[in-house]
Order: structure tokens, then sequence, then C-alpha cells
């Protein structure tokens, strides 16, 4: 399906990718290590040279899982001994999360952690070195997963400020990680334009770093990223990688048919929040009238849009069943008119971002 041709580059690395990444958070609770290692070949075998995993995957972290995803494509990575061929991809979990199975509770990302993370992450992988290297969320008190707005009383803990491990700090832990060859590149996941301007600025104040990537999440129902950061991608040279792209499936409209239909949003308690506001069902419902009077799927319009937006260098799809990751691939071979993106814009300005 993808060849070299339709790689591009992130940022101002030295990497291509292609236009998909494969994500991997269903790994060894969705799915078992034989349908895992089913996706994977199946993404290489349509030229899919991007893998996407974390160290508290699969999703949502337990601790009887946790990691667990890493560990299946090290199986993977050692079966078919291709390293090369392909760039992978994970993250660290930073702190103001209660995980404490990962690390004994990361309390935050000071050089221990991120060391620890990557020395741990790599020995489960079987690998000597990642490519891209994400800083999961951010260590300061950011709106986070669902949250959409920032509160400073969170910058405080009894009426004192809460010491965060600086992002200088931050990038020179990396900078080690680099020197060492265990990461080829930095990035920053689930960042707000605030951050995302500091790192910059402070790696080229200090000629450490820079980051490569940004991976947020951008669908027809959060489009957030366009309110600052695709700018700074824009003038930076920075890639971006979209990821939940169909919103936790209610962008398939399947939760519009059937509220209980088996999937993240109701097999996993927590998972429903995020989306459970006002504005949600009426602009799922406008999408689907949309699509419906163009004659497509919601899933096949809402994957083209993200696939093609200008800033998007590679977009993060899963699936838990071979049925729904081909289905997720052949969307990108639809591009939308200009009649349908105009529509979409007219939905998106009466409905906009109800589920940041």
């Amino acid at each position: 399906m993808f060849e070299k041709k339709d790689y591009s580059r992130v940022g101002h690395s030295d990497l291509f990718v292609s236009p998909i990444t494969l994500g991997t958070m269903t790994f060894g609770d969705q799915n078992n290590q034989e349908e895992s290692f089913e996706q994977l070949d199946f993404a290489i075998d349509q030229g899919i040279n991007s893998i996407d995993c974390a160290e508290l995957y699969p999703v949502p972290p337990k601790e009887n899982t946790c990691t667990k995803t890493e560990a299946i494509i090290g199986h993977w990575i050692k079966q078919k001994k291709q390293r090369d061929s392909f760039v992978l991809s994970t993250k660290i979990a930073g702190p103001r999360r209660d995980l404490s199975w990962i690390r004994g509770g990361p309390k935050s990302l000071d050089k221990t952690n991120i060391t620890n993370a990557v020395n741990s992450s790599l020995k489960r992988l079987q690998t000597d070195y990642v490519d891209i290297l994400y800083l999961h969320w951010p260590e300061r008190n950011v709106p986070m997963f669902g949250q959409y707005k920032f509160d400073p009383r969170d910058d405080f803990k009894n009426d004192e400020p809460i010491k965060w491990v600086s992002i200088e700090s931050q990038l020179r832990a990396l900078e080690d990680i680099i020197k060492a060859g265990k990461a080829r590149y930095i990035a920053l996941s689930n960042e707000w334009p605030w951050g995302l301007t500091e790192f910059i600025r402070i790696a080229k104040q200090e000629n450490l770093p820079l980051i490569s990537v940004v991976q947020n999440s951008y669908s027809l129902i959060n489009r957030i990223a366009e309110f600052g950061v695709t700018e700074i991608l824009f003038r930076e040279g920075i890639g971006f990688f979209a990821y939940s792209p169909l919103a936790f499936g209610h962008l398939t409209g399947k939760y519009l048919n059937n509220p209980s239909e088996k999937g993240r949003v109701t097999l996993f308690e927590g998972y429903a929040k995020r989306f459970n506001k006002p504005g949600v069902k009426n602009t799922l419902l406008a999408y689907s009238r949309v699509a419906k009077a163009n004659k497509l799927s919601m899933t096949q319009m809402a994957l083209s849009f993200v696939y093609h937006q200008w800033f998007t260098t590679s977009t993060v799809i899963g699936a838990t069943n071979m049925a729904q990751l081909r289905e997720n691939l052949k969307a990108f071979n639809f591009q939308l008119s200009d009649s349908i993106l105009n529509e979409i814009e007219h939905v998106h300005l009466c409905h906009m971002n109800p589920a940041p």
C-alpha cells in the first residue's frame, strides 16, 4: 500500500515515516500476542514502517498488564530480526497520575526516572535503541486527557508551590540518553503551546537536543491542536503525529446506534468520561449526516480528514481486530472534496471541539 515515496520526514530529523503509524495500546489486553503479531506483520506488509508504544501500555493502565505491550513487541522484534527496517517509538510515563506499579510511581521526570524508564523499555523491547522517545505527558500542571481548563491552583499544595523538574533538566537527561545511543530523537506528547515553545527555546539557548515531533490527540471532535500548536509546528519544522483520530470509536458512529456497543468506552470504566460532555452527541449526529449525504462511512470521513491535514506527519491508528485495521488503512485512499471539507468546517464552527 505505502511505498517510500509516500513517507514524510519527521520534523528536522533524518527519519522518514509512513502516513500511518501502528498504535499498539491494545496489545496485552484486548489483543493477545498472536493477534498482536498478526497486526504487526500486516502493517509491515502494507508499507507501514512506524510502530508506536509506551511503557504504561496496554490501555487502560493496570498493574497486572502494565508493560505487556512493549514485551509483546520485543518478542516480535526478536523473531523478525529486522529492527533497522522500521521506526520504533516509546513513551516515558510522568508524574501526577496514580501509577504506583510503574517504577514505584514516578514522582518526576528527573534523570533517574528517565534513565530507568528507557533502560527498562529497551530490555522489554529487546532492542538497543528506540528511534523516537516521548515524554508521555508534561511534568508540570497542565490539563490532560479530557481536561480542558488550566487551573493555577494545581501549582500549589498546602499553599506551597510544587517543585516541578525544570524543562532544562529534562532536556539534559534526554541528551544523555541520546549520547548513550539509546534514543535517536526526542519528542513530546499531550503537550501545550507554552511547553512546546519552552522546550524549543531552552534547547536552542543551551545547545540541547531539539524536539522532533509532537503527538497529540486530534480528530473531528478535538481540533484544539489548531489553536497554537500547528503554527509552532510550521515555524519550527516539527512533525505531528495525530492520535485518537476516531475519538475512541465515537467517530465510527457505533455509539450513536448503540450506546452500549462493545468498545473501550463501554468496556473500561472511566473512558466514557472524556467524551461524556454536553455537545458530543449533537456533534456526532451532525457529522453522521454529512457522511451519509456524501455516501461515506463516518469512519472513512473522520480518518481521511485527519490523514490529509497539512500538518499531519503520521496518524496513529489502533485496532482490536484485523477488519478494523483494514478499514482504517483503506480510508487513506480517499481524499475529501472541497465541498465535503466545507460541510465539515460548517459543523466545526457550529459545534467546536466538544471533546477536548
